[in-house]
């Protein structure tokens, strides 16, 4: 009986201190707030489950701003401008068109990527809705690292693995990723082995079209 009597006190004070450590009741106004910085930290939608971008969760506790999570490093930066100068030099730019921007490749409703480079031909962007993003697939992607969070996925592969398999499968012709840590180049293909190369390597976008990435940094 003592024992039980003791254990109430303690219980009640544990209770207390949950309850102090629970964020304030937000106002309707906050709560919207809250909702809309949440939908601006989306970076892709995967069969209608939002993938947010890497470090959102500071955003949200407001220890980082949103521009601090969104935005590429120097290097990634320079690559990307780099490797699209190289393309519009070597393409034929009346055949094909280059994106950029984290350029949205939907699948289906509630449903796309954010990519890097795209290489389109031009002929295949007839009647769409340039204000919208592309429900055709590109013959080429590039990716420069990622953006997203792995909070939903296996492991950083498994999202790689995962995103690269999809846009192969939705139409894409190759898939370049571009690691900027590791300084290797994965190369993906329809019903071929996918490859590892090193940065010295030269590697085809397209016939008559290739990147060295240490000679562009």
């Amino acid at each position: 009986m003592c024992d039980m009597i003791s254990e109430q006190p303690q219980r009640k004070d544990r209770a207390t201190l949950l309850r102090a450590k629970r964020r304030p009741a937000q106002t309707p106004e906050q709560r919207k707030q809250r909702t809309q910085l949440l939908d601006s930290l989306i970076y892709e939608m995967w069969n209608g489950k939002p993938v947010y971008y890497a470090g959102y969760r500071d955003a949200l506790a407001q220890t980082k701003t949103t521009d601090e999570i969104m935005s590429s490093s120097l290097l990634q930066g320079l690559l990307i401008a780099r490797i699209i100068m190289q393309l519009a030099q070597t393409l034929d730019l009346k055949k094909y068109v280059v994106g950029t921007n984290e350029l949205g490749v939907r699948f289906k409703k509630s449903d796309w990527r954010a990519c890097d480079i795209v290489i389109f031909e031009r002929d295949d962007l007839t009647g769409q809705d340039l204000n919208k993003y592309a429900s055709v697939p590109p013959k080429v992607v590039i990716e420069i690292d990622t953006k997203a969070d792995f909070t939903q996925f296996d492991s950083d592969f498994d999202y790689y693995q995962k995103k690269t398999g999809q846009l192969l499968n939705f139409g894409v012709e190759k898939v370049i990723w571009i690691f900027t840590q590791s300084k290797k180049v994965w190369v993906a293909e329809p019903d071929k082995d996918w490859l590892i190369k090193n940065w010295t390597q030269t590697i085809q976008v397209l016939p008559g079209c290739s990147i060295t990435l240490s000679e562009l940094v």
